[in-house]
């Protein structure tokens, strides 16, 4: 094995943690790939990574190694990405992960404008809300509602989805409509918790000021698509972005509820791993969603 093929391969295993999915990542048999981290410890004469039955994880020395590692092959990955023009034709596989609703609502149908625009790009789209640890699942760049967490990860802003909070006609019938903010407290909510299981509030702007608002409910999901399904169901109130339901409030399906407060704009974010920064699928990817999502909700307000 060639010396550059062998840092592309110590470089996996450490982001992976497997001999296994790096080699699988490869192509190439897994006794090779040992054989191969094995030369290329005996040539710098240092141990790279700490082997496990369970686990593998890179060294001191490794680590500091892998860094260096990373940064000569994006800067090759760069040089040979000039010489082929490839930034202005960018081409390979690229793995993005959105969630349900942006990915079949705003991104999908247009994603032949993307395939016209790169043709040379091989997309994967995976859907979900829930937390992905990029580099571990070979995930180039995310797609996320909310405040980013993950300060390890570069955010760029895409938009601020107008939101409301509304509820079926039955649920309304049967428990009445809030008339102000502080009677959201005495209502059943479908309850949204994240990854960690923190349920999140409702929030409003009462008196100039964000108030976050807690509700009770029976039913808690953490999926976006799922949220307005219970919704519809009557299974309580929910707080949204208006194009997730929008058909559903002009067709009367589900009712807004307290419009004489507004709801902070929810903030749509690309992620992705800080050393990916300057890959030309992903950035061509992420200023093509920008645009999508701009012309459907408005630029996004600076600051």
């Amino acid at each position: 094995m060639d010396r550059l093929t062998a840092l592309q391969l110590f470089t996996r295993i450490v982001e992976t943690g497997s001999f296994t999915r790096a080699a699988d990542g490869l192509g190439i048999p897994r006794a090779t790939a040992t054989h191969a981290i094995k030369q290329l410890e005996a040539s710098l004469t240092t141990r790279l990574l700490e082997r496990s039955t369970r686990h593998v994880r890179p060294t001191l020395e490794g680590q500091s190694f892998y860094e260096r590692c990373v940064f000569i092959l994006d800067e090759l990955c760069e040089a040979e990405s000039s010489l082929r023009n490839v930034a202005r034709s960018p081409g390979g596989p690229l793995r993005v992960d959105i969630s349900g609703p942006q990915a079949s609502r705003i991104l999908l149908p247009r994603i032949a404008e993307f395939h016209q625009r790169y043709p040379r790009i091989e997309l994967t789209v995976g859907c979900s809300d829930r937390l992905a640890d990029l580099i571990s699942e070979g995930i180039d760049c995310v797609i996320r509602a909310g405040t980013p967490r993950d300060s390890a990860m570069v955010a760029r802003p895409l938009a601020s989805m107008p939101q409301v909070i509304c509820a079926s006609p039955a649920y309304l019938s049967a428990h009445g409509t809030p008339s102000h903010p502080d009677e959201l407290a005495e209502h059943q909510a479908v309850r949204f918790f994240s990854g960690n299981g923190t349920d999140y509030p409702f929030e409003l702007y009462v008196d100039g000021q964000i108030k976050k608002l807690p509700a009770k409910g029976w039913m808690a999901v953490n999926d976006a698509e799922s949220y307005g399904v219970c919704a519809l169901q009557g299974c309580g109130l929910v707080q949204l972005p208006r194009y997730h339901v929008e058909d559903d409030l002009a067709a009367g399906r589900l009712v807004e509820v307290l419009a004489a407060w507004q709801s902070p704009p929810m903030a749509v974010t690309a992620l992705y791993p800080d050393r990916r920064q300057l890959s030309a699928r992903v950035r061509v990817f992420v200023d093509w969603a920008r645009q999508v999502y701009e012309e459907r909700f408005g630029a996004r307000p600076q600051g």
